[in-house]
């Protein structure tokens, strides 16, 4: 029987960092006509705890967000994505589904570390039952598909279909447990290609590339894929507390852009590694450019907070091609915006912290790999149809001019 809720318009943000010994952070409750969800911290997080993100610094304010729909800083990532709500829609009968209810249904199982308790003395999340198996697959799949469908979902298998499981998108999606270690699973929605198997391959052939991403594995289902990433916001039973760049941008005043993030970096990355990081994001970007992976939004990348509390890029992770030739990525790029050219990558380079001759080496090293695509993608089983309707965008003469011009020694020079 289905647990029966009654709406309250306060609730409680706890610390899960070690799950073992939660901590309270503070008090969320609805703001701007129950539109919005806002926060407060409880007087020891202010002794002993951080600030969750820079637009929530440590006093005893109440922090309300400038718009509508979302909450307070860095709690809108504990929100359920797209795929989420559409689950909370369909599994939880509830009275009301305003973003403080989207907040408690997401579960215990949510990206990070922040949890939402119904109580201020306890952590009381409001579903925390055993995490599926790989053994739970193809009938995993078959949930999503009937949800998917409209049809309707015997109340024993509700529990395979997670709600609080990523960042941002609408793909279908849900959580197992293989080998001990906890995997995001996503699922196709039907398409006339083989979406999972394509991000798979999409993330070995970044990985080629010298690009740190999230492990994946191909899951063969009765009929296509679903693909499985270890979750990087986990290590061991201790949870890593994450902030997209779309907060993190926001809380600093900054507009979503690859050449913002970069500058973010030199502030909250260690400063050892403040370089190297940025040289990683810049390769994403060049990467994801190339690949025609136009979806790049700024809730497709993320900072991890560190145990010395600074923060590292998170592994990539949603790299898939768009096959949409858009010619314009989700975020600003260079002086061009977001228009999807090496060249608009080139000229804001200098953000990256990048001299020419690095900035060549890295697109000289991006371009000859991803010359190989067809090649990797048909080695990780990708058919031959579905390569040659990417093909179409990947190797398209816009994009293919660009990387041949770039692969070639004519990008020798600084």
């Amino acid at each position: 029987m289905a647990e029966k809720y009654t709406p309250q318009d306060r609730l409680f943000l706890w610390w899960l960092g070690d799950p073992s010994q939660p901590r309270q952070v503070g008090e969320l409750a609805l703001a701007l006509g129950g539109r919005s969800v806002s926060l407060r911290y409880v007087p020891d997080w202010l002794r002993s705890g951080f600030a969750l993100s820079e637009d929530l610094p440590l006093s005893g304010d109440y922090f309300v967000p400038r718009d509508r729909d979302c909450a307070a800083g860095a709690v809108d990532d504990a929100r359920p994505d797209r795929w989420g709500e559409r689950v909370i829609r369909r599994f939880e009968a509830s009275p009301r589904l305003s973003i403080l209810e989207f907040l408690l249904f997401s579960g215990d199982d949510r990206y990070g570390a922040l949890g939402v308790s119904l109580r201020a003395d306890a952590y009381a999340p409001w579903r925390n039952e055993p995490m599926p198996r790989f053994e739970n697959l193809q009938e995993m799949a078959d949930v999503v598909k009937k949800v998917l469908a409209n049809e309707a979902v015997p109340e024993l298998q509700k529990r395979l279909v997670r709600p609080g499981a990523s960042l941002g998108g609408a793909r279908p999606k849900s959580l197992i447990t293989m080998d001990g270690e906890h995997w995001l699973v996503k699922f196709s929605e039907g398409e006339e290609i083989d979406t999972p198997l394509i991000e798979h391959a999409t993330m070995e052939l970044a990985r080629s590339c010298g690009i740190d991403t999230a492990a994946t594995r191909a899951l063969p289902l009765g009929s296509g894929h679903a693909v499985a990433v270890k979750r990087f916001d986990r290590i061991g039973p201790i949870r890593v507390h994450a902030v997209s760049a779309s907060v993190a941008l926001r809380a600093a005043g900054e507009a979503p852009g690859y050449p913002q993030l970069a500058q973010l970096l030199r502030r909250v990355a260690p400063a050892e590694e403040i370089r190297s990081q940025q040289a990683q994001l810049f390769r994403r970007m060049v990467f994801n450019i190339l690949m025609d992976n136009t979806d790049d939004h700024e809730k497709n990348h993320a900072l991890l907070r560190q145990a010395d509390g600074y923060y590292r890029l998170s592994p990539a992770f949603d790299m898939v091609p768009s096959a949409q030739g858009l010619g314009y990525q989700a975020m600003a790029v260079g002086d061009q915006a977001t228009e999807s050219t090496l060249v608009n990558a080139l000229s804001q380079a200098r953000q990256f912290g990048l001299k020419p001759d690095a900035t060549h080496a890295i697109l000289r090293e991006v371009a000859s790999g991803v010359a190989n695509w067809k090649d990797a993608f048909a080695a990780k089983g990708v058919s031959a149809s579905d390569i040659e309707l990417l093909a179409q965008y990947v190797d398209g003469d816009r994009l293919r001019s660009q990387r041949d011009e770039f692969s070639s020694s004519k990008a020798s020079g600084g």
